[in-house]
């Protein structure tokens, strides 16, 4: 089966606690703090691998989450870092972040990287917080949460060509001919229904990869058909050769399929439709009015388009359709994409916490305040005062009293944070 599209969810793993402890040793009744520092969480890691095919194994397995970091330990011992989770997708895999639809990286070499969540850093150990005024800190700085995001993937083929054309004219056959592809042939509408690559080793020049696209018919770019769905596998060619039955088989006009087909390509993106096309004539060996493909060249010739006459069936005119095409390729050079790809978000360890959001709502007279406190929580140790003020300078730091105050709050009332509840005071 061939997958082209996904969705999975990523999360790196949390960075550890830094550790609280104190040196313990013979004859040293009050050593100073040793805690050590928490390891960093581990990353999950996209990697271009040219021996997938398809975005399959994603529809079957969504979620994927790194090992999280080791709590520091006493004599300064730092915790282990969480181990990378690499996930191999194929070579031309575009990724999405869904929340923002914005292209976020593009893995179109073999190898190539892309860190898809950014494991969390890891708290420090209580050792760092001591000063001549505080030697002997109770409280430790919890782990960082790895980043966590939602994930769109999409296949784009790397083809140098790609073959354009209605359903049944000929293109599985061109790519059968042409290259050492087995599509499979039929003659009904629709026999390929997956993209399909071939590598062309023409005489004695360079090798390069053609892609036969699945037949585009009117309304493709809304979604009519199968051509919506592989229209993206055309955006990253070079070169698009336009196959038209010339013979009007099916009682079909070549001139009319042309144009519809490139309203539909300008349709879906105007830089698409620019990529240079060349028209390739096929079933010539059906037609017997030698003229009326003289008047169709020379339609396409005023209208700025080289044409070839060709039969895949019997190879007449191959040769001089791929010598154009090599030629043209080699002309044309690297070409950009047309999609954009955006930087992705770097991941910012917040050391303060004045840009953390919060909420605070009163509820059965108590004021209660949410939002993400996992890593404060796990910085404080509330059976000891130094620590316990050292979490409420924390709160006056991210604002919470303030707005506590711009809320009326009055002395002694209940203030409630996830599952600990304290009297205010000014």
């Amino acid at each position: 089966m061939f997958v082209d599209q996904a969705q999975i969810y990523v999360t790196a793993g949390n960075g550890g606690h830094g550790g609280m402890s104190f040196r313990r040793e013979k004859y040293v009744s009050n050593g100073g703090p040793d805690g050590g520092n928490g390891g960093r969480g581990g990353s999950v890691i996209l990697v271009a691998d040219e021996s997938f095919r398809t975005l399959i194994a994603f529809k079957y397995r969504k979620k994927y989450k790194a090992e999280g970091g080791g709590n520091g330990t006493g004599s300064q011992r730092a915790g282990q870092y969480g181990q990378d989770l690499k996930v191999k997708v194929p070579v031309g895999t575009i990724v999405k972040d869904k929340e923002t639809d914005k292209i976020i990286a593009d893995l179109n070499e073999p190898g190539q990287e892309f860190i898809a969540a950014a494991g969390g850093r890891g708290g420090l150990g209580n050792m760092n917080y001591a000063t001549p005024t505080r030697q002997a800190p109770r409280f430790a700085q919890g782990g960082h949460r790895g980043q966590a995001r939602v994930l769109l993937l999409e296949l784009k083929l790397l083809a140098d060509v790609g073959l354009l054309g209605f359903p049944n004219v000929g293109k599985s056959t061109f790519l059968s001919v042409v290259s050492k592809a087995h599509p499979k042939i039929a003659d009904y509408h629709f026999t390929t229904i997956i993209p399909n690559l071939g590598v062309v080793d023409w005489k004695d020049f360079s090798s390069f990869v053609i892609a036969d696209i699945p037949g585009i018919i009117e309304g493709a770019h809304e979604g009519t058909g199968l051509g919506i769905q592989f229209l993206r596998h055309v955006e990253r060619t070079k070169l698009l050769i336009h196959v038209l039955d010339a013979s009007g088989s099916e009682g079909r006009d070549p001139l009319e399929d042309f144009d519809t087909i490139n309203d539909e390509l300008k349709a879906y993106n105007e830089k698409l439709a620019s990529r240079q096309q060349i028209i390739a004539l096929n079933k010539c060996d059906l037609v017997n009015d030698e003229e009326k493909l003289k008047d169709l060249q020379e339609t396409f010739r005023a209208r700025g388009f080289e044409s070839f006459v060709i039969s895949a069936a019997t190879r007449q005119g191959i040769d001089a359709l791929l010598s154009r095409a090599i030629q043209l390729l080699d002309e044309i050079g690297d070409v950009e994409p047309i999609f954009e790809t955006e930087s992705p978000d770097e991941v910012v360890y917040e050391e303060r916490f004045e840009n953390k959001p919060f909420t605070i709502k009163k509820e059965d007279g108590k004021f209660v305040i949410e939002g993400d406190f996992e890593r404060l929580l796990n910085s404080v140790n509330f059976d000891d005062l130094e620590s316990a003020g050292y979490f409420q300078n924390m709160l006056k730091k991210m604002g919470i009293f303030k707005e506590l105050e711009a809320m009326g709050i009055q002395e002694e009332e209940i203030v409630k944070l996830e599952d600990i509840e304290f009297e205010y005071f000014r």
